[in-house]
């Protein structure tokens, strides 16, 4: 008989998808939006950023179709076109192993990618504003936490203009496979906090 006392249920599966914004459908991913993903994140704009890339489509099929990728994935669309993708993993916040009855998971880690031929047009804006509104709604969460290299100025923008503080400077703590060691940057918010378009 399995062990299955470290599985913990889909906490996405909470969430009555697709949410809708007044102009985009957030969506759980499926294993055939492969291709659509790729068509941008293959781009150097885009790929520069990401924390892995991949050489080929078919590298990239195998990996998108992992039950862990697909279970963090969501796909952003407008008019029923792919134009980006959000990764969202809940997760419990650090804690001392003793405090035993605060609730869990309680945060998330988000994170985006979005096509270049559909930026400038607030889409990645109007998406992260959604996600924010489904882990702190939706999923109750307490906090939620975003990275960036800190010379992706877009990425941290966003995450300004969305309402997350920033927490931290990491001092050449990220490896960019062109740049090398450089700082990255995180950002947060507080359930409690006020959101920017909220």
């Amino acid at each position: 008989m399995a062990d299955t006392t470290d599985v913990r249920p889909d906490a996405l599966d909470r969430v009555a998808w697709p949410v809708a914004t007044p102009r985009l459908s957030l969506r759980r991913a499926r294993p055939d939006d492969a291709d659509a993903l790729f068509a941008y994140r293959s781009l150097p704009a885009v790929d520069r950023w990401l924390s892995r890339r991949f050489v080929s489509v078919e590298e990239w099929r195998v990996h998108h179709g992992e039950p862990d990728r697909l279970a963090t994935t969501l796909v952003v669309e407008h008019d029923g076109e792919v134009v980006g993708d959000l990764y969202l993993a809940v997760r419990d916040g650090w804690a001392q192993q003793d405090v035993v009855d605060r609730p869990r998971p309680d945060e998330a880690e988000i994170g985006w990618a979005f096509s270049p031929s559909h930026q400038g047009r607030g889409y990645a804006t109007e998406a992260v504003r959604a996600l924010l509104q489904v882990c702190f709604e939706d999923l109750g969460l307490r906090r939620v936490v975003a990275n960036a290299f800190a010379d992706n100025e877009p990425s941290w923008r966003l995450m300004e203009r969305v309402g997350m503080r920033r927490e931290g400077v990491g001092v050449r703590d990220s490896l960019h496979r062109d740049l090398g060691w450089v700082d990255g940057v995180t950002y947060a918010l507080l359930a409690d906090e006020p959101r920017d378009g909220a």
